[in-house]
C-alpha cells in the first residue's frame, strides 16, 4: 500500500471536474447532456439507501441478537480494509482527522444506534425516524453549508416523511424510549456525516472507494475496543449470520459508500439526502414480501407519496434560487 494517492482518477470520475469543497461541475456543456447525467448519478446514488434498506430484515433475521457494536464493527472494518487495499492510498495532512470525524458521524455512530433502534422498535417505527434525515441535512446546509433553506426540500422532506410514516407504522406500533432516542440520534449523525462530506469534499486524486475505505476503516477502529468489550463476539455465530455479515460489509457498506459518496460530490446535498427515502421503503417491501402480508390501500398510498416528494425533492422549483 502506497502512502500517497495516485492522479489517476477512479472510473466514477472519469466524467467530472471537482473543486476544493465539493462541488462539482459537469464537463458536458449542453444543457441535455447536464441533465442526464445528473439523472444517471442520481440513479446510481439510490442504490445505496436502497441497499441500506435491507439492514433491518438482515439484522432482525440473520444476526445475533443483543450485539449492535459487533455488527457495526463487522459492517465496517473489514470493508474498510478491503477498501483500503483496492484504492492503496492512505489520508494526507488534514484528512486524518477528517476521514476520523467522517467516519464516526457517518458509520462508527450511525450503524450501532440503527442496530439498536432496530432491535428495540418495531422496523416501521425505526424507519419513521430515520426518515427525518432529509430535514435534519436541509437545516445543517445553511448553518455548516452557509446555503439558504431549501424550504421546497424542507415541504417534500416532510411529504415523504408522512408517506413512510403511512407504509411502516402499524396500529400496533411501540415507543421505546431508547430505541427513539437512537433513531433520532442516528439520524442527526449521519445528517451531519453528509452535510460534511460534502462541505470538505474530496482530496484531489482520491477516487470514492478511497474515501469509503479511510471512513469504514476509522470507524471500525473506533468500534474495536467498545465491540470487544461490550458486546464480544457472538457464541451463536451460524451461517445465516455469517451471509449477513458479508452483506452489510461488502454490499452495505464498501460497494454502498462508494457509490453514496460519489453522489454527494457530484448532486445537491439536501436532495441527495432525500434519497434516503428509499431506506425505509425497501425495508417495508421486504418485510411484506418475507411475512407474506399484503400491502394495504393506505400503504399503497404513503409509497407513492413518499416517492412522490423523493422525485420532487430532486428538482428546484426556480431556477434561479440556489440549489441546495
Amino acid at each position: 500500500m502506497t502512502l500517497h494517492c495516485s492522479d489517476e482518477k477512479h472510473a466514477l470520475d472519469s466524467s467530472m471536474i471537482g473543486s476544493d469543497d465539493g462541488r462539482v461541475s459537469i464537463t458536458a456543456s449542453a444543457s441535455p447532456t447536464t441533465t442526464a447525467t445528473r439523472v444517471g448519478w442520481t440513479v446510481m446514488t439510490a442504490i445505496a439507501p436502497a441497499v441500506w434498506g435491507t439492514t433491518y430484515i438482515v439484522t432482525t433475521h440473520l444476526l445475533p441478537e443483543g450485539h449492535p457494536l459487533f455488527a457495526a464493527l463487522m459492517r465496517s472494518l473489514p470493508a474498510g480494509l478491503i477498501a483500503l487495499l483496492i484504492a492503496r492510498c492512505l489520508p494526507r495532512g488534514s484528512w486524518w482527522w477528517k476521514s476520523l470525524v467522517l467516519g464516526v458521524l457517518n458509520m462508527a455512530a450511525f450503524f450501532p444506534l440503527l442496530f439498536l433502534s432496530a432491535q428495540h422498535l418495531p422496523g416501521g417505527v425505526a424507519a419513521t425516524l430515520g426518515a427525518a434525515q432529509p430535514i435534519v441535512v436541509a437545516f445543517l446546509a445553511v448553518t455548516i453549508l452557509q446555503e439558504r433553506l431549501s424550504s421546497w426540500r424542507v415541504t417534500w422532506g416532510m411529504v415523504g416523511m408522512i408517506g413512510v410514516a403511512l407504509v411502516v407504522l402499524g396500529p400496533g406500533a411501540g415507543l421505546d424510549p431508547i430505541g427513539v432516542l437512537a433513531g433520532l440520534a442516528g439520524a442527526a449523525s449521519m445528517g451531519t456525516g453528509v452535510v460534511l462530506t460534502k462541505r470538505w469534499g474530496r482530496p484531489e486524486g482520491v477516487s470514492a472507494i478511497g474515501l469509503a475505505g479511510w471512513q469504514l476503516t476509522a470507524a471500525g477502529l473506533v468500534l474495536l475496543i467498545p465491540a470487544m468489550v461490550v458486546d464480544g463476539v457472538p457464541t451463536d455465530i451460524d451461517g445465516p449470520a455469517v451471509y449477513g455479515y458479508l452483506w452489510l460489509g461488502l454490499v452495505g457498506g464498501l460497494l454502498t459508500y462508494t457509490l453514496w459518496f460519489s453522489g454527494i460530490r457530484r448532486l445537491p446535498v439536501t436532495a441527495t439526502a432525500l434519497l434516503g427515502l428509499l431506506s425505509p421503503l425497501m425495508a417495508a417491501l421486504l418485510g411484506a414480501v418475507i411475512a407474506g402480508e399484503a400491502l394495504t390501500l393506505v400503504q399503497l398510498a404513503g409509497f407513492v407519496l413518499a416517492l412522490t416528494a423523493m422525485v420532487a425533492g430532486q428538482l428546484s422549483p426556480s431556477v434561479t434560487r440556489k440549489d441546495l
